[in-house]
């Protein structure tokens, strides 16, 4: 209600100013000159109250801004008899605050929407049975039962069976967490699993989730207000005004000289041109869905110079993906991922989802379960097909070798993947790896931001080190803090901004804390909790990273084209201010030359509207809708590249109908890639040569498409060679190693595709295969 109120008056102020400036020429030129000057004068006295409020206001918090200069002016106008040089003065003064308002007022940290996601209700058991109470009404030592789904309502310890938790929005962590009987489980968390028993340790207030909101307002209350940008030139240019206009008074013994050189020197430039910048900058931001909160935000990310990011979600998809499928059996008959697929159709867990995805990512036509169990944090059995299918731990999915065990974990953990084990009558058949992958665009937006000066990139998550670990360095960071709280997160971005200023980017509500702490935070919006989004001072809407990387330019060329606005109109208000302290400039005709001053600051800011020097290019209309069409097509590929040695192996293994059926799916595979080579050559190429300019642009790329359409050749006469001599041992080697070079080159090509010409369709952002 303030903050309308305060908006309210200043639209008043202007309004009063700019009708009294035209019903004073009105009343002027119909009544007289004296009517016409009292409403002249009544208007610049209505425009002088409110600012002598604001220098009293700014000097009671120890800032002596350029308004001072105004109050001067439009006091003296009263005193010299120059009513229209004041009421002139009154609608640039009042019209300048109104902007400024609009541009530079700081949006209040909002934290009820991470109240909002905070548990209301408990289950509690009772000896009359269950009861569903305020969360308000636990204590330590009472029995909770937490539904599927639910939050968790409390910190505890698990009371019996295993608790399958998603624990991403107060780690960041994506994968779920399984916490057997007696493990600790904190508040906030979420039920990814089946119901289970909670002993509270402690009450609501004192749970973890009620920590980051603490955590969120203490350091939201830190951040020193924004200091405009007019007031720190002021603080040279109030000086020089005082000094020439009183030089003029004393040298002429006429008042009207020192009022005239006052009126020029209202630092109208410096009120309006900052202001108006910093709304054009927020105005390119929004267009790009990016929502900046205040120009004061908009400068400060200007001056960032240190990046901290968290991993999932922001850099990582934040949600597990299949990766690879390691069988057991190379030779196996069975395939184990349409087994565990279709038995996970109807399993509620996270993993499942993940498991199922992958196979129909990879046009997988999935059979329909029977006789289906399923044991909370051990997994799922059930018989597809005529084959009993157990999915879940290694235990759970039947008898292997320890070796091989031993030997898939620590590829597992090698790669920061979480294994799920495939088991088909009795034995293990597979293990399936599923982690959190890269955000394709991650690497590329990291390089544009060191481009746009930020030196030092720091990655602070909740994360494993050697999980962190390899992502961070993927990306190029400078520093890693693994296994973070979110008040180790605080800690880190307090330490970080007392050595330079600091920009945190941050999706889940575990960073709300840490994005309130930064300078500037800035939350991934489109897929992020909502917590995060009203913690920070930037929201970024698309699910796009390469965004950030945009708004630190823009924010960037909108404090460089404000400076050099307010720099353009001080130097054309000095100039003037020499004119009239040699008498040649009177106070009204001083007024208006000062509106035409203004009007060219005005026009230098609206520069931040246009395009800049360095803009990246884009493709529009059809040519961004062909790039999107072959964008669906890479990702239907990406699974097929991704099984490109399992057929190889299968197609030169022994003869059968797994041999069989790997030459045609290889096959298939190597006439629909031949198909889609043809068009980005044919048709993308041309586009994106046309929009990038330069002799040859895509010719590096045109060269990987011969690369590949010779692997593609080889590949197939291979096959051919192998279908008249099944059992030569010479074309099923080669066979493998010339699948292992086209898979290489096509991972690297795919990659350098959407990394850098995708983009200039902005094509949504999804994982790095």
């Amino acid at each position: 209600m303030t903050v309308k109120t305060a908006f309210g008056r200043h639209e008043l102020l202007f309004a009063v100013s700019a009708v009294g400036l035209a019903a004073g020429a009105a009343v002027r030129w119909t009544v007289g000159p004296g009517a016409g000057d009292l409403i002249w004068l009544a208007t610049t006295v209505v425009a002088l109250c409110p600012a002598v409020w604001w220098v009293v206001d700014g000097l009671l918090h120890r800032r002596f801004g350029s308004d001072v200069i105004a109050v001067l002016a439009l006091g003296g106008t009263i005193a010299v008899g120059e009513p229209l040089a004041g009421a002139v003065i009154a609608v640039m003064l009042t019209g300048g605050r109104l902007l400024e308002e609009r541009a530079g007022r700081r949006a209040r940290r909002d934290l009820g929407a991470l109240l909002a996601l905070a548990p209301r209700v408990a289950h509690r058991r009772s000896d009359t049975g269950l009861e569903t109470v305020d969360v308000s009404e636990v204590g330590p030592g009472e029995l909770l039962l937490v539904r599927s789904g639910e939050t968790v309502p409390v910190d505890g310890l698990v009371e019996q069976g295993t608790a399958v938790l998603d624990e991403s929005t107060l780690t960041g962590e994506s994968l779920p967490v399984e916490r057997p009987a007696g493990d600790a489980v904190r508040g906030g968390t979420v039920n990814s699993g089946g119901p289970f028993d909670l002993r509270a340790t402690n009450d609501a207030r004192s749970s973890t989730y009620a920590g980051i909101v603490r955590l969120a307002e203490e350091a939201a209350a830190e951040n020193a207000p924004f200091i405009r940008m007019a007031d720190r030139y002021s603080a040279v240019f109030i000086p020089v005004t005082l000094v020439l206009a009183g030089a003029a008074w004393i040298a002429a013994a006429d008042p009207v000289r020192a009022v005239a050189v006052l009126v020029v020197a209202t630092p109208c430039p410096l009120i309006l041109a900052a202001p108006i910048a910093f709304v054009s900058g927020l105005s390119r931001c929004a267009r790009r869905g990016v929502v900046v909160k205040g120009g004061g935000v908009l400068e400060r990310l200007a001056g960032a110079r240190v990046l901290l990011f968290d991993k999932t979600g922001t850099v990582t998809t934040g949600r597990p993906a299949l990766t690879e499928i390691i069988p057991a059996d190379p030779a196996g008959r069975e395939d184990p991922l349409f087994l565990a697929a279709s038995l996970d159709q109807v399993s509620p867990h996270v993993l499942a989802s993940a498991i199922v995805r992958g196979a129909r990512e990879r046009g997988m036509r999935l059979a329909t379960p029977s006789d289906v169990e399923e044991r909370a944090g051990r997994g799922v059995r059930g018989t597809v097909e005529g084959r009993r299918v157990s999915v879940g731990k290694a235990s759970w999915a039947g008898r292997a070798d320890a070796a091989w065990l031993d030997r898939v974990r620590g590829r597992a953990a090698a790669r920061g993947a979480i294994t799920v084990f495939v088991g088909v009558d009795g034995r293990l058949a597979a293990v399936l790896l599923l982690r959190d992958r890269m955000r394709a665009d991650a690497p590329r937006t990291f390089r544009l931001l060191r481009r746009a000066g930020i030196g030092r990139t720091v990655m602070v998550t909740g994360d494993r080190a050697d999980v962190a670990g390899p992502i961070a360095e993927l990306v190029g960071a400078d520093a890693v803090h693994a296994g973070l709280s979110p008040g180790g997160k605080v800690e880190v971005a307090r330490d970080e901004s007392a050595r330079a200023p600091t920009v945190m980017v941050g999706d889940g509500v575990n960073d709300a804390p840490a994005l309130a702490a930064a300078g500037v935070g800035v939350a991934l919006g489109a897929r992020g909790a909502t917590a995060s989004s009203e913690a920070a001072d930037v929201v970024i809407t698309v699910d796009r990273l390469e965004r950030l990387a945009e708004t630190l330019a823009i924010a960037r060329r909108t404090r460089s084209v404000a400076r050099q606005s307010v720099l353009v109109g001080m130097g054309l208000s000095l100039a003037a201010m020499v004119v009239a302290a040699l008498g040649f400039l009177a106070p009204a005709a001083g007024a208006l030359l000062q509106e035409g001053i203004d009007v060219a600051a005005i026009l230098s800011a609206l520069r931040v509207l246009g395009p800049s020097r360095d803009r990246a290019p884009r493709l529009r209309g059809d040519e961004a809708e062909l790039v999107r069409r072959l964008d669906e097509e890479h990702q239907a590929l990406w699974p097929r590249i991704e099984r490109l040695p399992a057929l190889a192996d299968a197609a030169a293994g022994p003869a059968g109908q797994a041999r069989d059926t790997a030459v045609e799916a290889l096959s298939g595979f190597l006439t629909d890639l031949a198909a889609h080579e043809r068009k980005d050559e044919r048709l993308l190429y041309p586009a994106v040569a046309r929009v990038l300019g330069g002799s040859d642009p895509t010719g590096a790329m045109s060269r990987g498409h011969t690369e590949i359409a010779e692997l593609t050749r080889r590949v197939g006469a291979l096959l051919a060679e192998l279908r008249t001599a099944p059992a030569a041992p010479e074309p099923a080697g080669d066979l493998r190693r010339t699948a292992q070079e086209l898979y290489a080159v096509l991972r690297l090509h795919f990659a350098q595709e959407e990394e850098n010409y995708f983009v200039l369709a902005d094509v949504p952002g999804r994982p790095e295969p």
